[in-house]
């Protein structure tokens, strides 16, 4: 009996050594996993979408809380005006959530653009919503009617592809629902 006491306390203590040295270690990589997300996942998305500008999108970037969603907003910013923003939502795909970064032009109230950041749809299929013919249809687009033309609107599917398709055309959505949510906040500038 004595030895299966002694038995359940190491292997509680070694239990609680790697628990706290796991969460230990998320806490310190956490900030790096972060940068390399912005560098290598957002980045080549923030400059497709964003109009011209002149500072770093990713430098003077801001979070702004709406409802109990954090937003993380990216500025494009020319001469010192704000032209443009982008932001990450995500809708739901065949393969899982499908990120996607979207652009919007401040002066014209219009997209300037998507682009994926994240997808796991099927290789050839799925995946050519991130493919340029079909990111396109969203550049300079009215924000009042972003629909598949299977809806009503004028956006085309990717054929074969509906379910990752409609899930980027919902994360649009959202993505419309919340800069008329920010417009507010905007309306200031970028300081």
């Amino acid at each position: 009996m004595k030895e299966m006491m002694k038995m359940m306390l190491v292997l509680s203590l070694i239990c609680g050594f790697a628990g706290i040295s796991l969460a230990a270690l998320k806490e310190i990589t956490s900030p790096v996993i972060e940068e390399q997300v912005l560098t290598f996942v957002q980045a080549p998305a923030i400059e497709y979408v964003l109009k011209s500008h002149d500072n770093d999108p990713i430098k003077d970037r801001k979070k702004y809380s709406l409802n109990t969603r954090v937003v993380t907003v990216f500025p494009g910013i020319k001469n010192g005006i704000l032209e443009s923003i982008a932001f990450e939502t995500s809708g739901k795909g065949y393969g899982g959530n499908i990120g996607v970064m979207v652009g919007f032009d401040i002066s014209t109230q219009t997209l300037s653009g998507i682009g994926i950041t994240t997808l796991k749809e099927t290789p050839g299929l799925g995946s050519r919503v991130a493919e340029h013919g079909y990111t396109t249809q969203f550049r300079g687009h009215p924000i009042q009617s972003i629909a598949l033309k299977k809806n009503g609107g004028d956006i085309d599917a990717v054929a074969g592809a509906t379910i990752s398709s409609t899930g980027t055309v919902a994360a649009v959505q959202d993505a419309i629902s919340l800069f008329m949510q920010l417009k507010t906040e905007l309306a200031d500038g970028w300081s």
